[in-house]
This record gives C-alpha cells, structure tokens and sequence, in this order.
C-alpha cells in the first residue's frame, strides 16, 4: 500500500488555512462584541441631568410651613379670654363670619 505524502500535506495545508480564517472570524467577532460593550459603556456613563418641579399645591404648603416656623406662636390672652367666655356661656359663634373665614382661608391656600 502506498500513501501519496503530496495529498497528505495538502490536506493539512488545507486545514491550517480553514484554521487561520476561522481564527480571524472570531477575532473580528470579538473586536465587534468588545466595540458594542465600549459603546453601551459610553453612553450609559454619560451624565444625567434630573430636575424637580413642585407642583402649586407644594409651594404654597412649602410657603405656609415656612411661616408657621417663623411665627412668634400663639396669643396666650386672647387663648385665655376665650376659654373665660366659653366657661361662661358668653362666647357666642357667629356662623355666618366663620364660614366666610373658612372659605377665605381656603381660598388662600388652593389658590381661589
């Protein structure tokens, strides 16, 4: 039995070069999977820029919170003039002056 030595090398020079353009595939593959990954890096860094914005509603309770902090508190002799007319069934409710202060102080703070 004789082996032809000329088909045997040009078989394995015909398998070094099948093997030599799958490597290169893979590295052009690689170099496109890492210019994706480099991509998707760079523009998931990049800064953000957020803002707040308070709605109407917020900024006037903002507002009335800042006021009631620097208020001076409470007028203790008019507290105590109350609770004195009250025990005494002289204070008197004037409805039609609290529903008007009522819908006035509303009005204030939705803004009507």
């Amino acid at each position: 039995m004789a082996i032809n030595l000329n088909n045997l090398n040009n078989n394995q020079l015909g398998k070094t070069a099948v093997d030599a353009q799958k490597t290169q595939q893979n590295q052009q593959a690689n170099n496109q999977q890492a210019n994706q990954v480099a991509q998707q890096a760079a523009s998931t860094s990049a800064p953000r820029q957020d803002s707040v914005s308070l709605t109407q509603t917020a900024q006037n309770l903002n507002n009335l919170t800042k006021k009631a902090a620097n208020s001076t508190g409470f007028d203790q002799e008019k507290v105590d003039r109350l609770k004195k007319a009250v025990a005494s069934g002289e204070y008197k409710v004037n409805a039609e002056k609290l529903a008007n202060n009522i819908i006035a102080s509303e009005g204030k703070l939705f803004g009507l």
